[in-house]
C-alpha cells in the first residue's frame, strides 16, 4: 500500500529589532545570562507592556516579502500556560488578528515547482531559556530571551516530503534575510521550525493522525527528523504495533529519532483572550506603502542584475545570491574595485576557498571589503601576482593586516623583469635537461613543472605572464 505524508510548518524567526518586543531591554544574542532583564520581561507585577514599532515593521516586511494579506487593525492576545522560561504565566501572541494572512512562497525541487500557501503570519514574544549544564539535580532559567520579538509563519498543510520542507526553509531564509527581517541563524536559535506531520493512503482526503516534531537545529536535522517520523506512522500503520496519538515529540539528534514530550494541546487548551493591556494597532496604507518603497533588494532581483546589468554567469550570480553576507561582501567590494566579474571571481574561488580552509560558512565570513578590493586592485594593475594576492587575502582574513604595507614591508612586488626572468628560466632549463627533453618530444605537461620551479626560485613574485611566453620562447630555442 502506499502512503502519502502530509506536512504544515510553523517557523519562528527572532526578528532583527535592537530591543525587546515590549520593553527596552537589548535583544542580543550571546549576552551573559539574565543580564538584558527588567521588571517587564521578567514579568514582575504591575509592568505593563510597550509595544516594539519596528518589531511591527518587520512583520509587514515580512508580510510584502512572502505575498500576504496585511491585516489592517492588529490585537495581541495572552495564551496562557504554565512553564519555568515563561514568567507571567502567559505568552503575549496573536490569534484573533495576526499582523498577515494569505500568503505564499514558490519553491523548486528536484521534482518541480511548487507554490506553498502561508495561513498566517503573527507576532509575538518568545519565552527564556532552561539550561541544564550547571547543576546535575536542577535547571537554572535565563530570561535574556523572554520578550525577544518573534514572528511565527504557519504554513497550509502543502509539504509531501523533506525536499519540499528544506526548499521551502532555504526559501523563507533567503527572503527574510535579504530583506534585514532577521538573521535567521538556526545555530543561534533565530529561526526553528516545528513539523506538524500526518500519514495517510495516496487518494484519501482523511487526515492521519497529527504529531508536531521540535528540537532541530539545523535543515539537515530536519530531513532527518522527518524521515524518521513518517517511517514510524507509515510502520504503525501497517502492523499495527503502535497506537498513533496525537502528541508533540521531541528529535534527539545523536540518536536520529524521537521520543515523546506530551499530548499535543488544541487551541482551547491555552485559555486565548484578548490583552487588555495593548491597544489595537492601526496600519494605514501609506505605512504600508513606506515600508515597500524601502525594500532592499531581494536575492532574485540581485540575480537580475547581475545577470543582466554585470554579465555574470548563472552559477556565478546563484553562489553571490545564495546567502545575505556574501552578497553584501560582493556589493561592498565593488566599491573599491570596478569589475564585476574579476570581484565575483575573487569571491567564489579565492575566498570561498580560505573560508573553507577556515572551516568557516558563506554567512560567517568577517572581510574589510575596501582592504579586500584593495588586493584585487594590486593583481590587477601587476603590482603582485595571483599566488602572492591570495596568499595576502589569507592574512587579512586571519589577521585583518593591511595588504599594501604587507606587500611593501616583505617586498613581494611582481617580477616583471624580463632580462632577469630569462636568467632564471635558463637556470631552471640547464638544471632539468631531461625535461627539457620530455617537452621537445611532445609532452607538454612538463611546462607545469618549469613554472613551479621558476616561482620557487623567485619566491612566487615572477610575473606568471612573462613566465609563460619567455619560458616558451627558450624551450623552442634549446639545443
Amino acid at each position: 500500500m502506499e502512503y502519502e505524508i502530509v506536512m504544515g510548518l510553523e517557523v519562528h524567526v527572532e526578528l532583527a529589532t535592537k530591543s525587546k518586543l515590549f520593553c527596552a531591554c537589548a535583544a542580543k544574542f550571546g549576552a551573559e545570562a539574565n543580564e538584558n532583564v527588567c521588571p517587564a520581561c521578567a514579568g514582575m507585577p504591575g509592568m505593563l507592556p510597550v509595544i516594539n514599532k519596528r518589531a511591527v515593521e518587520l512583520g509587514i516586511v515580512a508580510g510584502l516579502v512572502t505575498n500576504c494579506e496585511i491585516t489592517r487593525t492588529i490585537s495581541f492576545d495572552k495564551k496562557n500556560y504554565f512553564y519555568p522560561d515563561l514568567p507571567t504565566g502567559y505568552q503575549i501572541t496573536q490569534l484573533y488578528a495576526p499582523i498577515c494572512r494569505n500568503g505564499f512562497v514558490d519553491i523548486e525541487t528536484e521534482a518541480g515547482n511548487k507554490r506553498i500557501r502561508i495561513k498566517q503570519i503573527h507576532i509575538e514574544e518568545d519565552a527564556g531559556k532552561l539550561v541544564h549544564d550547571y547543576r546535575p539535580d536542577s535547571s537554572l532559567v535565563d530570561f535574556n530571551r523572554a520578550s525577544v520579538p518573534l514572528i511565527e509563519i504557519v504554513s497550509e498543510p502543502d509539504f509531501r516530503s523533506s525536499d519540499e520542507v528544506v526548499a521551502y526553509l532555504e526559501k523563507l531564509r533567503s527572503l527574510l534575510t535579504f530583506a534585514d527581517v532577521s538573521d535567521c541563524k538556526m545555530q543561534e536559535g533565530s529561526m526553528r521550525c516545528d513539523v506538524n506531520i500526518s500519514v495517510r493512503k495516496v487518494g484519501s482526503d482523511i487526515l492521519g493522525t497529527r504529531t508536531e516534531i521540535k528540537n532541530m537545529n539545523s535543515l539537515k536535522a530536519i530531513a532527518r527528523a522527518i524521515e524518521f517520523e513518517s517511517q514510524r506512522h507509515i510502520s504503525a500503520l501497517e502492523t499495527g504495533c503502535e497506537e498513533l496519538v496525537q502528541e508533540t515529540r521531541r528529535w534527539d539528534d545523536n540518536k536520529g529519532e524521537t521520543y515523546s514530550m506530551r499530548d499535543k494541546e488544541d487551541a482551547t487548551d491555552y485559555r486565548y483572550f484578548p490583552n487588555p493591556e495593548i491597544l489595537p494597532v492601526h496600519i494605514s496604507d501609506e505605512w504600508i506603502s513606506e515600508i515597500k518603497d524601502s525594500l532592499p533588494e531581494l536575492a532574485h532581483e540581485k540575480y537580475d542584475r547581475l545577470t543582466g546589468c554585470y554579465g555574470l554567469s548563472d552559477y556565478d550570480s546563484k553562489l553571490i545570491t545564495s546567502g545575505k553576507n556574501i552578497s553584501d561582501i560582493f556589493d561592498r567590494t565593488l566599491e573599491f574595485v570596478d569589475n564585476p566579474k574579476e570581484v565575483a571571481n575573487w569571491i567564489i574561488g579565492d575566498l570561498a576557498s580560505i573560508a573553507r580552509e577556515e572551516n568557516k560558512s558563506y554567512d560567517e565570513i568577517e572581510i574589510d571589503c575596501e582592504k579586500f578590493g584593495k588586493i584585487i586592485k594590486m593583481v590587477e594593475n601587476k603590482v603582485i601576482n595571483r599566488t602572492i594576492g591570495k596568499k595576502v587575502l589569507q592574512l587579512l582574513f586571519r589577521d585583518n593586516i593591511d595588504p599594501e604595507s604587507y606587500v611593501r614591508e616583505n617586498k613581494l612586488g611582481m617580477i616583471t623583469d624580463a632580462g632577469y626572468l630569462e636568467n632564471v628560466i635558463k637556470e631552471v632549463l640547464a638544471e632539468n635537461e631531461k625535461s627539457v627533453l620530455e617537452y621537445k618530444a611532445g609532452n607538454q605537461k612538463v611546462i607545469s613543472f618549469f613554472v613551479g620551479r621558476i616561482m620557487r626560485k623567485t619566491q612566487g613574485k615572477a610575473d606568471p605572464g612573462s613566465v609563460n611566453s619567455i619560458l616558451r620562447r627558450e624551450l623552442n630555442d634549446w639545443n
